[in-house]
C-alpha cells in the first residue's frame, strides 16, 4: 500500500509550542534556533530514545543563515549533550523544507540506509527574519523573472482569486483557525520550553479565542497595491488581480519561532531501541507549478495518496499548512474534504508559521488528533514560495 519496499516507522514525533515573534511580544524571541531543537533532542532522550543509536539527524531551515546557518543540525545535537558519534545536515526547501526532512529520512530508512533517523525542522523567525539570507531570486531582477519570484502574500491573492474565493471565505476561515486554536487539547507531544528551569511557554502564543468576523471584515488588505502585480501581469497576462487585494493580516499566517522533531525507523529498530512505533510513513512526494501559484500542495497531496494507495475519502485527518488562508480552503476544496477533519486544532493564521519547523510541526499535530478520533490515515500537505509543493501520508500503528 506504500511508496515504500518497506516499513518507514516513526517511534516518536514531538515539537516546541510556537511563539509570537519578538515585535509580538514573543516568548521565545530570546531563545536561539540552536536551543529550541536542542531542548527537543533532550526531551525525546527523557522519552527512551538512546541518542547514540541516531543514525543521521536532517533538519529542514528555510532561512539557512545567521545561527541557523552552518549545519544547525549538528551544532544542536552537540549543544544537547548528544554524542559526538551522530551526524547531521540540513535541507533547505522554503516553506516544505520540513516536510522534505521527513521525506529524505524516510528513503533512507526505506532503502536500508539507516535503522534509525531524526528528522524535523527549526526556525527562529524573531532572530534569523524571513529573506535574511538574501537569497538571489528576490533580489536579482534577472533571476526573479526567470523564476516568477514574487511577494508570497500576492501570490496567494492571485491563487485565491483564481479560485473565485471572496474575502468572505478568507476572513471565515481565519475566524475558524482561532477558535480551533484556543480550544486546542494539550498534548504530551509539546516540548515546554524553560529557562532557569522554569517553564516560559508549554502551549502556542497567538490564538484568539474572542475572534469575529466582524473583527476580521475590519481589516485592511495587505497585498493590493504590492508592487510584484506589475511581475504577475508579465508573467500571467490572463491573471486576476483582485481589487483592493484579499488577503489582510488576520489571514495570512503568523511568523513566529519553534521547532520540531521526529524519530524514523525500520521494523528492526524496535528490538534496538526498545521503543514502540507510533505511526508509519506510506508516502512522501513534491511537487511544483509555475510561480507565483501556490497550488502545488494540492497536486502533492494528490501525488501522496495516490502513491498510498488510499483515497481522501480515506482520510480521518489532514493538516493543511494555513500558508495564508486560501492554503488549506484549496485543499479542502479541491480533494473533496470534510471541513471537520482539516486543521481540527487551528493553524498557522492563528499560531504561527515557523517556515523549516512546520512540517514536523503538522506530523506531530496529526498524530495526535490521530490518537484522539481513533482515525488511521492523516495527510500533511504544505504548499511553499517558487510555486513547491510537499505531502506526506502516515498511518496510525
Amino acid at each position: 500500500m506504500s511508496q515504500f519496499a518497506s516499513d518507514v516507522l516513526v517511534y516518536d514525533a514531538v515539537r516546541t509550542p510556537k511563539g509570537r515573534l519578538r515585535r509580538g511580544g514573543g516568548t521565545l524571541a530570546d531563545v536561539s534556533a540552536y536551543e529550541l531543537l536542542a531542548t527537543l533532542l533532550r526531551a525525546m532522550q527523557q522519552r527512551g530514545l538512546a541518542a547514540d543509536l541516531v543514525e543521521d539527524m536532517i533538519i529542514g531551515t528555510s532561512t539557512a543563515a545567521g545561527e541557523q546557518g552552518g549545519d544547525v543540525a549538528r551544532a544542536a545535537a552537540l549543544w544537547a549533550g548528544w554524542p559526538d558519534t551522530v551526524p547531521g545536515g540540513v535541507v533547505s526547501r522554503l516553506c516544505c523544507s520540513g516536510l522534505d526532512a521527513i521525506g529524505t529520512a524516510a528513503a533512507k530508512v526505506a532503502s536500508g540506509m539507516h535503522d534509525l533517523v531524526l528528522a524535523g525542522g527549526v526556525e527562529s523567525m524573531s532572530r534569523v527574519p524571513m529573506l535574511f539570507d538574501k537569497p538571489a531570486f528576490a533580489f536579482e531582477g534577472e533571476l526573479q523573472n526567470a523564476t516568477g519570484y514574487v511577494t508570497i502574500g500576492v501570490a496567494a491573492d492571485l491563487t485565491a482569486a483564481d479560485a473565485g474565493l471572496t474575502r468572505s471565505d478568507l476572513d471565515a476561515y481565519a475566524v475558524r483557525s482561532h477558535h480551533r486554536s484556543a480550544a486546542a487539547p494539550a498534548s504530551d507531544s509539546v516540548i515546554p520550553i524553560s529557562s532557569d528551569d522554569a517553564v516560559v511557554l508549554d502551549r502556542d502564543e497567538g490564538a484568539r479565542p474572542d475572534a469575529t468576523l466582524e473583527d476580521f471584515a475590519a481589516l485592511p488588505t495587505l497585498f493590493g497595491e504590492d508592487p510584484s502585480w506589475d511581475l504577475v501581469a508579465r508573467q500571467i497576462p490572463d491573471s486576476r488581480r483582485p481589487e483592493g487585494g484579499l488577503h489582510t493580516i488576520g489571514t495570512a499566517p503568523q511568523l513566529s519561532d519553534g521547532a520540531s522533531a521526529a524519530v524514523l525507523g525500520s521494523a528492526r529498530a524496535a528490538s534496538t531501541t526498545g521503543m514502540r512505533p507510533i505511526g508509519r510513513i506510506l508516502a512522501a512526494t513534491q511537487a511544483a507549478v509555475r510561480s507565483p501559484r501556490l497550488t502545488a500542495g494540492v497536486q502533492a497531496a494528490r501525488d501522496a495518496l495516490a502513491r498510498a494507495g488510499i483515497t481522501a475519502a480515506n482520510l480521518d485527518v489532514v493538516e493543511a499548512n494555513e500558508s495564508f488562508a486560501v492554503s488549506p480552503l484549496l485543499v479542502e476544496r479541491e480533494l473533496g474534504l470534510d471541513p471537520d477533519i482539516v486543521n481540527p486544532c487551528g493553524g498557522s493564521v492563528a499560531t504561527g508559521h515557523p517556515l523549516g519547523a512546520s512540517g514536523g510541526t503538522i506530523l506531530v499535530n496529526a498524530l495526535d488528533q490521530l490518537a484522539r478520533v481513533d482515525g488511521e490515515f492523516a495527510l500533511l500537505v504544505i504548499p511553499g514560495g517558487l510555486g513547491l509543493g510537499a505531502a506526506v501520508v502516515v498511518q496510525r500503528v
